[in-house]
């Protein structure tokens, strides 16, 4: 039996390979004046955010992992007609831009080669870069404007896709400066050698869902994470295509506060083991999920199935029942909650499991690094002072690809 070359089952099987962007010329178009309305806390410097980046994809290459880089892939699909279409067409669907700059931005990208393209989807084209460029909405812009807005948290590449089992959900971004993000990773799953034959789960047109909210506790149980960036109407969704295809049998639905703090599952736990994760100690014991699973009937459109819903739960007790274990054993960082709150903000919970007891998390986080590895986790340090001016993490910057299953 030929192993499959994309599978993912769990959160902490043995990772074989992973997508990465390595942050570039999109993170120089953050300035004091945008760098609020593109998501970042702060403008990071560049050439360091780099090199942090590729000391992280050194940590993994160094462990056994394929790492594939997203901005590669996607300079192969745009040598294909079909890719680029799709990509120009969700470049220029954008209300600020009137049908003749539309069709200036059009010509302009489509002459392009495909590295030029790729490079010019992920950094934008400002208003003074654009070949050709006309039309009222052209003449009332700035020179610094952006005509095609860069896409500088494409480097957290756990949201705009997810595997659940062999295939990937395409997920849809809730915030405006994201929306493209999607369009890029669609046209790489849909039109890549690499990824031949895979069934796309989910599409950005849908109720918004993000992969930082998805969690694959164990096989076939799934948690989803509901707040700022997940509605209650994608994991619905989500949970009846799980199901419908026998890629889960039960998700947890988990509400978390809909603030930045916490704008993920994943910015307040993750898994470290099989049975055990880091949790941020102001909400352990304070999470409630609802058990979702499927109904009885079964229509002929998957997406208008029964749900069978029950709870609400505290999230340790319907995870672990869900799991089939007697406990989820939670690291118990012993955190003041000072250095709590530090700490879970600089991503000291948003850890990427290699392997069952191996995890990479940022170097930053002392007390909760100290208590992962009194809990017997070893702990990879990596840097991330500029990257985290995104609020992401090793795991937000991470889209497994493959893993091994668990025993």
């Amino acid at each position: 039996m030929i192993a499959p070359a994309s599978q993912v089952t769990s959160e902490v099987g043995r990772l074989r390979t992973v997508l990465l962007h390595r942050p570039g010329a999109e993170l120089r178009r953050l300035t004091p004046r945008n760098n609020d309305e593109l998501l970042f806390d702060g403008v990071p410097w560049v050439a360091r955010a780099q090199e942090e980046h590729d000391a992280f994809a050194a940590a993994l290459s160094e462990r056994g992992v394929e790492v594939l880089y997203l901005d590669r892939l996607l300079t192969d699909v745009m040598a294909l007609p079909p890719a680029r279409d799709e990509v120009i067409a969700a470049a220029i669907d954008d209300p600020r831009l009137g049908a003749t700059l539309r069709h200036a931005t059009t010509a302009h990208l489509a002459g392009l080669a495909p590295q030029d393209l790729a490079r010019a989807l992920v950094s934008g084209v400002a208003h003074d870069e654009l070949r050709g460029g006309r039309g009222l909405a052209y003449q009332l812009m700035s020179r610094g404007e952006f005509v095609v807005p860069p896409l500088p948290n494409l480097m957290f590449t756990r949201d705009s896709s997810v595997w659940v089992g062999d295939q990937v959900a395409v997920t849809s971004l809730a915030m405006p400066a994201r929306h493209r993000e999607s369009a890029l990773t669609a046209a790489l799953y849909a039109h890549h050698p690499r990824f031949a034959g895979v069934q796309q789960l989910y599409e950005a047109d849908l109720e918004h869902l993000e992969g930082g909210d998805v969690m694959a506790l164990a096989t076939g149980v799934l948690a989803v994470g509901v707040g700022e960036r997940t509605t209650a109407g994608g994991a619905e969704r989500l949970a009846r295509r799980v199901f419908a295809r026998g890629l889960a049998q039960t998700v947890l639905v988990v509400p978390i506060a809909q603030e930045r703090a916490t704008m993920h599952l994943d910015t307040i736990c993750t898994m470290v083991d099989a049975d055990a994760m880091v949790m941020y100690p102001a909400v352990a014991h304070d999470l409630q999920a609802w058990t979702v699973t499927a109904g009885d009937a079964v229509p002929d459109d998957a997406d208008a199935a029964e749900l069978a819903v029950s709870g609400p739960q505290p999230f340790l007790v319907a995870a672990a029942a869900a799991m089939g274990i007697d406990r989820l054993r939670v690291i118990d960082t012993g955190l003041d909650p000072v250095t709590a709150e530090r700490e879970q903000w600089d991503d000291g919970n948003n850890t990427l499991a290699v392997a069952p007891r191996l995890a990479v998390a940022y170097e930053r986080n002392t007390v909760t690094n100290a208590a992962l590895e009194a809990a017997g986790i070893e702990v990879v340090r990596i840097a991330g002072s500029e990257l985290g001016s995104g609020r992401g993490g090793p795991r937000c910057m991470s889209c497994p690809v493959l893993r091994d299953p668990l025993p």
